[in-house]
């Protein structure tokens, strides 16, 4: 009688568990003891939440948020805390980030600003282009007359490996519009997100 035997998982057919399984086989540990026993699955559930940006649109969030109202005048949302993966390393950069728009007819509904920072957050980024896909999309949605995105982060890429830097803090800035050709309004912009203790 012969006996079946269960053929291992080819890379194509191998789940993400079974992915993280060999993983942490190849740094050396043992999959199987009991501290680690339920580390793959932990792990699927993990990555899937802190990329759960690449299954939801800038429309989905923003869907019944957009409102028409007669101001003109700058909206600015601050400290709005965000967390992403470096998509080099594959390890956490965090900070906060502060959007501001001057309206042209149509506002966004407040808490959909920080919702909108967490689509393109929860994403494997580099900080440079989360900047600009934050203000693109607010470009896109309102046609607002202008559109600033500043973003303060620490990398975990530079604190925990590489260079070893503890204190250090990236800043990017994306300036649309009014923003970008009117000094007066950048500066009141800077001025307000400088308020407060921020570090711009």
């Amino acid at each position: 009688m012969a006996i079946e035997t269960m053929e291992a998982p080819t890379l194509e057919s191998a789940s993400m568990q079974d992915l993280y399984r060999e993983l942490i086989r190849r740094l050396g540990e043992n999959p199987e003891r009991d501290g680690l026993l339920r580390t793959p699955e932990r792990m699927e559930k993990s990555m899937a939440y802190l990329t759960r940006g690449y299954g939801q649109t800038v429309a989905e969030v923003l869907h019944g948020a957009l409102f028409d109202v007669d101001y003109d005048e700058m909206v600015i949302v601050k400290d709005i805390e965000f967390f992403s993966l470096c998509e080099h390393h594959l390890l956490p950069f965090f900070g906060k980030a502060h959007v501001a728009y001057v309206p042209q007819g149509k506002v966004i509904g407040l808490s959909k600003t920080a919702r909108l920072v967490d689509v393109f957050a929860r994403r494997l980024q580099v900080q440079e282009r989360l900047t600009r896909e934050i203000s693109d999309a607010i470009e896109e949605a309102i046609r607002p007359q202008g559109v600033a995105v500043i973003l303060e982060a620490q990398h975990l890429c530079m604190m925990m490996r590489g260079v070893e830097k503890q204190h250090s803090h990236t800043v990017t800035s994306a300036m649309l519009g009014v923003f970008k050709t009117q000094m007066q309004t950048r500066n009141e912009f800077l001025s307000l997100v400088r308020s407060h203790g921020s570090g711009v």
